[in-house]
């Protein structure tokens, strides 16, 4: 299955940092940037993970909430996030299937490192998968297209 542009984003529960578990519900009524990522303390992930954080003031003046999604377990994104001091949560998506429901898993199940932009009444305004994962969409663009939602 893989969603797009246009359509409604697809209903999630997931457990993460801070001790909590996570839905798209809670986000409602202001931009989501789902970021999906291939491995929690990988080099690029973490580059990417680092560059979002560093940018999150840019993020809060627009109201929109970052979260990061990928396959490890909690205890991984606690170790990941407390490392590098993320200020957004990072969900795990153990079993996969939240990364199938946005289409981001390629044809041997790896996770494509990918970006949701989900407007505040749920429904997906950018997409950008990677076929490679060795690049990340900077925080310059993405700022772009959530000012488009104004």
């Amino acid at each position: 299955m893989s969603v797009g542009v246009g359509d409604r984003a697809p209903d999630f529960t997931l457990p993460g940092t801070g001790d909590r578990e996570y839905s798209l519900s809670d986000f409602a009524g202001k931009p989501l940037v789902l970021v999906f990522y291939p491995g929690d303390d990988t080099p690029v992930c973490t580059k990417q993970l680092n560059a979002y954080n560093d940018g999150l003031d840019q993020f809060d003046d627009l109201d929109a909430q970052i979260v990061g999604i990928s396959a490890q377990s909690v205890e991984s994104k606690e170790a990941f996030s407390g490392k590098h001091g993320f200020e957004f949560p990072l969900l795990a998506d153990a079993d996969k299937e939240v990364a199938g429901a946005y289409g981001t898993l390629g044809p041997i199940g790896f996770p494509r490192r990918s970006i949701f932009i989900i407007d505040a009444d749920g429904t997906i305004r950018y997409v950008h998968k990677a076929m490679a994962g060795l690049t990340y969409r900077p925080v310059s663009e993405l700022i772009e297209e959530l000012e488009k939602l104004r």
